[in-house]
């Protein structure tokens, strides 16, 4: 068994911004991601892009505080290499080159802005199926606060992958987008005739949160009239009714319904009855692939 050094890995979404250290644990031709630290601060940044086009002056403020704070924890964690990404609310804002080179100024750290295809390559990739799903054709799911990525696997080949502007944050600023949310439909429709996947892996901070709500094992998927069963629950509460009795947080007792809609929206259409969460993500995603790049210049 091989233990790697620290390495970090930043995931500035739409509805948060994350830092997890982790190292890496090689045994048996298998690679898995130890977590150490993660760190989520709630900032939205979608709510000021989604609605205004651009990040405002107080949310760059704390962008850039979160930012430098990630700067000395890495460092008191003696992280050996660290990479940032940012998705979908850094893509569109319109002010988005500018506020990478605040942060860049001030923490010294660089943000890659990544596109949809990007980012799911990055939080699929390196077989995270492996030891949840026995299908050999199935389809990952990874729900945001400003996108859905969604990727198809056949035979464990990567066949087609898609980014949808359907985020949790995005449906709460902007309503939900009727023309997207038709051409997710449809294209699930004619993927699922082509390949038919038969399991949903499901990643994301609120189906991380609905596994634990419907208490499922790890390994045990969530089934479809489990998650509307919760969705019709949720949705008939209010926001502090779902923090009161739910234990949500404040940042994700809103976002959970939109979450929960796009999931149950994907299950119907492909046809799929099952989803298993791995808890993974793209922060994960970047610690993987900055210790895989390691091994390649070692080698």
């Amino acid at each position: 068994m091989n233990i790697s050094p620290n390495y970090a890995g930043i995931d500035i979404g739409s509805n948060a911004i994350r830092l997890l250290i982790a190292n890496v644990i090689e045994e048996n031709n298998l690679v898995d991601v130890n977590k150490i630290l993660l760190i989520r601060i709630p900032i939205r940044l979608g709510e000021d892009v989604f609605t205004k086009g651009e990040i405002s002056e107080q949310k760059i403020e704390s962008f850039s505080n979160a930012i430098t704070g990630f700067k000395y924890i890495m460092k008191t964690y003696n992280v050996i290499d660290h990479k940032a990404c940012a998705t979908s609310a850094m893509r569109e804002a319109r002010n988005g080159k500018e506020v990478v080179d605040i942060i860049r100024q001030k923490s010294g750290i660089d943000i890659n802005v990544i596109d949809g295809q990007a980012e799911a390559s990055i939080i699929f990739s390196e077989g995270v199926a492996a030891n949840i799903s026995n299908s050999p054709n199935y389809m990952y799911v990874d729900v945001g606060g400003g996108s859905t990525e969604v990727t198809v696997f056949c035979d464990d080949e990567l066949v087609d992958s898609r980014s949808f502007k359907l985020g949790t944050v995005r449906m709460l600023t902007q309503g939900t987008n009727n023309d997207e949310c038709h051409q997710l439909k449809e294209w699930l429709k004619e993927i699922t005739k082509a390949h038919k996947p038969t399991a949903i892996i499901g990643t994301g901070g609120n189906i991380n949160k609905v596994q634990k709500l419907i208490n499922k094992r790890s390994k045990e998927p969530l089934l479809y009239n489990e998650i509307k069963k919760l969705y019709e629950k949720i949705k008939a509460q209010s926001y502090e009714e779902r923090i009161i009795s739910l234990k949500l947080s404040e940042s994700r007792a809103d976002v959970i319904v939109p979450a929960l809609e796009i999931f149950l929206t994907t299950m119907k259409y492909a046809g799929i009855n099952e989803v298993y969460v791995p808890k993974v993500g793209l922060a994960d995603g970047i610690v993987r692939q900055l210790h895989l790049e390691k091994l390649r210049v070692k080698n």
